[in-house]
């Protein structure tokens, strides 16, 4: 069966790295893997009876031939001649039939597996907290959605399957060569280590070619990823590397084609011994028949039946030497349930209790009682944070940089759960909350803002599926994205690109600030929610995330001056404590932190903003005033 993911060694081998991961066979986990196929037993059922049924079919050819050869050609008998070749031709054409049949319910079969193993991948990292997206790869999640278990299709319609035909092949055609001639049967049986020794040799050698080309192929798709991407491309160009990075191309390209054209190469004479020896089989039955007819030492022994034996022993090597490598097979389809399993099996610590509370939250305070945080054990975070937020109000939170303010935020919708202590909204703790109604309750911007490829309408809908026009409008408009949006040529039907890329970086977060408008949240957290804007744009929305924030209970992450000063209180994060709060004013009395930050950073930006010149219209406006 082809393996999932890269690295999978040829049919018949198990890669170094296969054989040290190799999976325990456990009843538990084989239960487990049954526990999939179970709803399907009785289509199983019908598959494994067809293909019973056409290996018994498969036989008949064959007998007919030899009775072809000795009743038909040496009876010269016209009439049983035809009679027989129909008899070959619709068992032929039966197992054909039957084995169609069998396909396609195998086929469906293995789709349905899939369809219920992914569904219930998709709901479960769904509903995967916030840290394991941030420390898990996105190649390692979307291999497990696709390949992996896209792989199991081959292990039930590829593996499983081929293990019962070969099975049933394999014993029928025995006992009909050893029922008509147990010598030549012997004999055709004697071939077999001869085609197994080849294969297993040619099959090593080309198993390393094969990693060697597969490393050089990663090389070429490296280069190909990254001189061909927007980035890389860009890049290329502004440091004029295009004929360095041909040069590299070309160089890679040649030694992939070069292993490729040698693993071809070795696969040809490969084929050439294997119909040698294929052939030797059938050489040595003529002969073993043809000596024991000649010499009478087999009175019984016809020619119908070398004929007959001849055919069958073709149909017997194939099956044998699939069988001869199933624990490779095997190993290969348990590693690939152990894979989706170890997914299956991460704990979801953050999990909204049966009986979760749905208190009102309207004005409520928001209390972080001594909380400490880590993302790694060695490395705390936060050790001891402890303020309120008064429902209704603005808190600010600024600190230095690293210092954990995203994180303080990030708590309060649980994204992530405390070590120590406790954050409450209302006067209950967040991990008391029923999950989706405390998310419900609260509207996030982000500095990163993402948007799915979709239209404008389709990322605003996000927060409300069911929102009219005027309601769209309405939040675009306060978010200053309303005038820009009637002037494309396909307004809210316009697609923004992958990730947004289509609009300006202050495009995309009025796009975000509009999309929590509209969710309309009881608790409003920014985090660098204007970031991404100019001043001006960021003046045109300040009021209305002033007019959005009251009423509310607001936390701003903010480096803007003019953000920070409109906030009821200031936080100051640093050391995994909140060193200072107060006011602007009383905070820069204090000569801390904070002063030390508005000298950095806040004061520089401020004085960079007086500095921008005024646009052309607003510096003739002042004129004419």
């Amino acid at each position: 069966m082809p393996g999932p993911g890269r690295g999978l060694g040829p049919r018949g081998f198990l890669t170094e790295e296969e054989k040290k991961n190799m999976p325990k066979v456990t009843s538990a986990l084989m239960k487990r893997i049954l526990s999939y196929l179970k709803p399907y037993w009785f289509q199983f059922l019908l598959v494994f009876l067809a293909i019973l049924l056409s290996a018994v079919l498969g036989l008949l050819p064959s007998i007919i031939t030899g009775r072809i050869v000795d009743e038909a050609l040496v009876g010269r008998n016209m009439h049983l001649l035809v009679r027989l070749l129909i008899m070959a031709f619709v068992t032929m054409a039966a197992s054909q039939i039957i084995g169609v049949m069998e396909s396609y319910i195998n086929a469906w079969i293995s789709q349905r597996i899939i369809f219920d193993m992914k569904n219930q991948m998709y709901d479960h990292l769904q509903h995967m907290p916030h840290a394991f997206f941030t420390s898990e790869k996105q190649g390692n999640i979307i291999t497990r959605m696709n390949t992996d278990i896209s792989g199991v299709s081959s292990v039930i319609s590829g593996t499983l399957a081929s293990i019962v035909s070969n099975v049933a092949t394999v014993v029928t055609t025995l006992v009909a060569l050893f029922t008509m001639s147990w010598k030549l049967a012997i004999v055709g049986i004697v071939v077999i280590p001869l085609l197994v020794l080849p294969t297993k040799s040619v099959g090593r050698t080309r198993w390393m070619i094969l990693n060697e080309s597969q490393a050089k192929s990663d090389e070429l798709n490296q280069l190909i990823n990254e001189t061909l991407s927007v980035s890389g491309s860009l890049l290329v160009k502004l440091f004029t590397r295009e004929e360095r990075e041909y040069e590299r191309f070309v160089k890679v390209n040649e030694e992939v084609t070069q292993l490729q054209l040698k693993e071809q190469r070795s696969g040809k004479w490969f084929r050439v011994i294997m119909g040698m020896f294929t052939q030797l089989g059938p050489l040595l039955i003529y002969f073993a028949g043809g000596y024991l007819i000649i010499s009478r030492a087999d009175p019984a022994l016809t020619v119908g039946v070398i004929t007959a034996t001849v055919a069958l022993i073709n149909r017997l090597y194939r099956p044998i030497e699939s069988l001869l490598n199933i624990h490779v097979d095997f190993t290969r389809s348990l590693s690939l349930f152990t894979r989706i399993f170890d997914y299956f099996d991460m704990e979801n610590p953050i999990v909204s209790k049966p009986d979760g509370e749905k208190p009102d939250v309207s004005n409520g305070d928001i209390v972080y009682d001594h909380v400490a945080f880590s993302y790694s054990p060695d490395k705390p975070l936060l050790t001891d944070i402890h303020f309120t937020v008064p429902g209704g109000q603005m808190y600010a939170v600024v600190g230095p940089s690293g210092s954990g303010k995203s994180t303080v935020v990030n708590l309060i919708p649980r994204l992530y759960d405390v070590d120590a202590g406790s954050v409450s909204v209302a006067g209950v703790d967040v991990r008391d909350f029923d999950l989706k109604y405390l998310r419900s309750c609260i509207g996030v911007v982000t500095q990163d803002t993402y948007l799915f490829n979709g239209t404008i309408r389709d990322n605003l809908l996000y927060a409300k599926e069911d929102a009219t026009q005027q309601e769209i409008e309405d939040a675009c408009r306060i978010a200053n994205l309303h005038a820009f949006i009637s002037n494309q040529p396909d307004g809210y039907d316009t697609v923004v690109g992958n990730r947004g890329l289509k609009l300006s970086g202050g495009e995309k977060q009025r796009l975000s600030i509009a999309r929590v408008i509209l969710k309309n949240p009881k608790i409003l957290i920014l985090d660098e929610a204007t970031s991404a804007l100019d001043s001006i744009s960021e003046n045109a929305i300040q009021d209305a995330l002033e007019v959005l924030m009251q009423g509310r209970t607001s936390i701003v992450i903010a480096h803007r001056l003019s953000t920070i000063l409109k906030a009821d209180r200031i936080l100051v994060v640093k050391d995994g404590v909140i060193a200072e709060q107060g006011s602007h004013e009383e905070l820069l009395r204090r000569g801390g932190t904070y002063r030390e930050l508005y000298e950095t950073q806040f004061r520089q930006v401020l004085d960079q903003e007086n500095e921008k010149p005024l646009p052309e219209e607003r510096q003739n406006d002042q004129e004419r005033a």
